[in-house]
Parts: C-alpha cells; structure tokens; sequence
C-alpha cells in the first residue's frame, strides 16, 4: 500500500455503521495493487447523523466516490444528484460515483446476488423465494430476483420503519415484473416457516447474524428447511452465521454466507468506479480460501 500511495492517489470509501468487519477494503486495494491503479479504499464509520457530512466530503475532498451500507443506503438518497435508473426503482444506493463534484447513486447488491448464484451453477429463475427483509439489500435482492426472473416472492418484516418500504416493494414487483409478491408480517411464525418450506431459496437480507446480534437468527428450527433447497445469509461476518448453523444442522446442501454477493457487487461498483473489470477470480482466491484474511 505505501508503495502505491503519492500525491495523486484517488480515494474512495465505504461509509457505514458499523463497519470495522468489512471485507470491502481488503477487495478493492487488492484489485487495485493487482491492476496497478492509483487508488485506495478506507471504511469509514457513519451513521444517520453523520451522513449528510460525510457525503459533503465526497466533494469536498474530490473523491472517486463510496460505497454505502446500513443504515445509509436510503437515508443517503436525499443527498445525491441524480440516481441511475435502478436505484431509483429499488430506493436505496450502495454505491456513489463523484463526476467533477456531481453524485450519482447506484445499487450493485441485487445483481450481486443473483451473479452470486450463477457462480454457484445454481438458478432461481421460474422458482419461489422466501426473503426476511426490506431496507436496502433486501429491496435490492428482492427487485432484481424478480426483473430476472423468479416467479413467486413472499417478503416477510416486521412492523418497523421498513414495513412501508416492503409494501413499496411488494407494489413495484407486481406491477413492473412478471413475479408475484406478497407480504407477510415475521411475526406470524407459522406462516414463516410454511413460506420457508414451499421456497427454492429462502435469503434472510436482515441484519440479524451480524454485529451486536451475531448470536441470533430468525430461524431457530432445522425443520423448517428441506435438505434440497438454498439457504443465503446476506452477513458475511461471521462467516458462519446462526441461520447457517441451523442450514446446516438440516443437511441443506446449498448454504451461502453473504461473501459472494459481497464480491460480485463490489466488482460491479469497481467497474463503475475506475472503467476497469476487477479480477475477479484473484479476489475469489483471496476472500475464500485465505483464512487468515477471511477472518478479519
């Protein structure tokens, strides 16, 4: 990294809270060193409250741009210029691109996750999905599933600030793609698992397996899986969350943490970022089989 760093080094950041687990600078400053460009990647911890700032300093300092995760990926929409067409129809942005001081918002994470399976040989397409979860990755996952194709969605939420936003979601799925979305409230247990055991893929896109709640899951019970279906965790640290545990316990033969995902959408913000494609497969090394670093 020092060798790289000099007085025309680009900066581009990851601003979330929290965020000191993210996989996202060890991706982005490898592809960089192994590409030979002139960039570096810092995470920065930003919340709500300090959003609006630190976006300003994306101009301020001139930035190439950030990524953005929870719990900005909405809040920051306000703060930007325009939005590409995705993002406007998903509502929630992960990815900012600085053009000489005008931002412009993107959302890579439902591509992300649909590249994700592909990687995987797996395909969902014509299948039912079960997905818990309405903020910004779970409306990106939720939309872009059903633009490619899946056939039924039941999204499950609980009655918080993001109830509205499922509705919302529910809304565009049914009028703009040819997949049928319901609703359902998490609360209702035995539609839960009855929604979870008719599904393909069953994707928990919640912040629930991740930091301060890693020791819990919205499923607790193996029974509710069927050995030949998917189970995607969109938390990638730890890498083995709860839900995956109980995946596991059930002998579910496909169980994914959220580090694909994480890859194929950074790649995508990469792309939009610099022009160039990231390598991916040196990256796949690094993040998967590099214990040492997966661990971080």
């Amino acid at each position: 990294m020092t060798e790289r760093i000099d007085g025309h080094t680009i900066l581009i950041g990851l601003m979330a809270y929290p965020i000191r687990h993210s996989m996202s600078p060890t991706m982005h400053n490898n592809a960089f060193a192994k590409l030979g460009l002139n960039y570096a990647y810092l995470a920065f911890e930003v919340d709500n409250d300090s959003l609006p700032s630190a976006i300003q300093s994306i101009r301020t300092l001139d930035m190439r741009g950030s990524n953005i995760s929870m719990p900005n990926k909405q809040k920051v929409i306000p703060l930007l210029d325009k939005l590409d067409p995705a993002a406007e129809m998903v509502g929630a942005v992960n990815t900012i691109v600085n053009d000489h001081g005008t931002l412009t918002g993107y959302t890579t994470d439902g591509t992300g996750f649909m590249q994700s399976l592909k990687d995987e040989g797996l395909d969902i397409r014509g299948q039912k999905m079960t997905l818990a979860g309405a903020g910004g990755a779970g409306t990106a996952v939720a939309i872009q599933a059903a633009l490619d194709g899946v056939k039924e969605m039941s999204i499950f939420n609980i009655h918080d600030e993001f109830w509205d936003n499922a509705k919302r979601n529910v809304d565009i799925i049914n009028e703009k793609t040819d997949c049928k979305a319901t609703l359902h409230s998490i609360e209702d247990k035995d539609d839960f698992k009855k929604e979870i055991q008719d599904a393909a893929i069953y994707c928990d896109a919640t912040g629930v397996g991740m930091k301060p709640l890693e020791n819990e899951t919205l499923v607790t019970d193996p029974n509710w899986f069927r050995k030949d279906m998917i189970v995607f965790d969109t938390v990638y640290a730890p890498r083995t969350t709860k839900l995956m545990q109980v995946a596991e316990q059930a002998g579910v033969e496909h169980v994914f943490n959220g580090l694909g995902m994480m890859l194929e959408q950074g790649a995508e913000a990469f792309k939009l970022w610099t022009g160039e494609s990231m390598p991916v497969d040196y990256i796949r090394d690094l993040l998967f089989n590099d214990d040492k670093v997966a661990s971080k």
